[in-house]
């Protein structure tokens, strides 16, 4: 009985080591699962550039966010002017830059606020994988994490007079993509990729009308199957068996007015939260139930919100509250279970990067480069810290081993954490 009790006791101490390890990796457009989470308490609410541990200069510019594993960041870039597109990886502990790959490119036509390097990497315990997009061509490349090209998957030309932004994620051994496109010129579809080999494990075509960049996540429910979630403005929220490919469920909620679907979609428990909408249009964010899927029953929609909502930033969920960060700077709290409002207030400024949750604050970089912390345990709208990071800004934080990595148009920031010593 004793020895029962000792293996059960190491294998609780293992799973919570193994949470750990896993929380500290930030694998993917908004860290694990989309969700924009950390726990970690050693960044600070308020700062001037001497807190800083470092910043890099990178070449050209973009609008992609950093990824983070095992003390290495993996961030891209492009210059238009040499036509090159680059990723690159850094030391996180000193911003050293280890490698930095070269991808020539052709411009393309995109939105002015959209850049050439828009895409965020996926990163897993062996590889980086970095979506290049064009119209004359698109690839899914596959890179270890010494900087050696392991494999690359040709995704076809894309069409989209805004431009790409897709990003892709990682799940067990699947590398999975949501290249929705436009028009009759493009070809969209769902795709997962085997990230040892680069060979296509499944694929779900969809009809072109309507190039859409969020970000697919994962919903897990105990007795059904890892489930892929994606949003699209005109397919609504789709729910995929990750390891098959077979579309689970399936529930247009946006309806059919000119809309784009930008933000990601979030879990909030059993919830599947999605939005789409139009920039000074009709916007929704929805939060749907996919627990119900049966012999009778279907995904069902529990509440949607209208106003005052989110076109680009994700929404975020923390402590059962449902945080809606609008792009003109208005932000909402409400339950995540049953969408009713608890407060909202302006926060000013412009957005189009997501915010994400700290410590219990709220981090969110508006366009000119000012990083707005607010309060998220706070009963009403309770802005901590306005810094300014000194150059315009439309990508979103990442959160690693305690620290917090800033992305500005060129450059990127470390803060918080233990500082690295000086080498003399």
């Amino acid at each position: 009985m004793r020895s029962i009790l000792l293996a059960s006791c190491l294998a609780l101490v293992l799973a919570g080591l193994t949470d750990t390890v896993v929380g500290q990796q930030w694998n993917r457009f908004r860290g694990p699962n989309g969700s924009g989470i950390s726990e970690a308490t050693s960044v600070p609410i308020r700062w001037s550039e001497k807190d800083y541990n470092w910043t890099v200069q990178l070449p050209g510019s973009g609008l992609s966010s950093p990824v983070s594993w095992d003390g290495l960041l993996f961030v891209t870039s492009a210059d238009m002017l040499a036509g090159e597109r680059y990723l690159l990886c850094i030391q996180s502990d000193d911003g050293a830059v280890i490698w930095k790959k070269v991808f020539p490119f052709d411009e393309y036509k995109r939105n002015k606020r959209n850049s050439f390097a828009s895409h965020t990497p996926a990163v897993d315990a062996k590889q980086v994988y970095t979506i290049w997009q064009s119209t004359r061509g698109s690839v899914l490349v596959a890179m270890d994490h010494d900087g050696e090209k392991t494999w690359e998957f040709e995704l076809g030309g894309f069409s989209g007079g805004h431009g790409p932004a897709t990003s892709p994620i990682v799940h067990d051994d699947l590398v999975i993509i949501s290249n929705d496109q436009e028009g009759k010129n493009g070809e969209s579809f769902l795709v997962a990729v085997d990230a040892e080999s680069g060979k296509p494990r499944w694929r779900i075509d969809r009809a072109s009308d309507r190039a859409c960049y969020s970000t697919p996540c994962v919903y897990q429910q105990a007795g059904q199957p890892d489930t892929i979630v994606f949003t699209h403005s005109y397919r609504g929220i789709t729910g995929v068996d990750a390891s098959s490919g077979t579309r689970l469920w399936e529930l247009d909620v946006f309806g059919t007015h000119n809309q784009r679907a930008i933000g990601s979609p979030v879990i909030a428990g059993k919830l599947v939260i999605g939005s789409s909408g139009f920039t000074t249009g009709i916007k929704n964010v929805v939060a749907i139930d996919p627990d119900r899927v049966g012999k009778n029953e279907v995904a069902k929609e529990v509440y949607r919100v209208d106003k005052s909502v989110p076109h680009i930033p994700t929404p975020l969920v923390y402590d059962g509250r449902l945080f809606l960060w609008s792009d003109i700077g208005v932000l909402s709290c409400l339950d995540a279970q049953t969408g009713k409002q608890h407060w909202q207030g302006r926060v000013g400024g412009n957005y189009l990067g997501s915010p994400v949750c700290v410590g219990g604050h709220l981090y969110c970089i508006d366009q000119d480069g000012v990083v707005v912390v607010v309060d998220a345990r706070a009963t009403g709208l309770k802005v901590l810290a306005r810094n300014e990071l000194g150059e315009a800004s439309s990508a979103t934080p990442a959160v690693s081993n305690g620290r917090m990595y800033l992305r500005t148009s060129s450059r990127l920031y470390s803060l918080g954490g233990k500082k690295q010593e000086s080498k003399k």
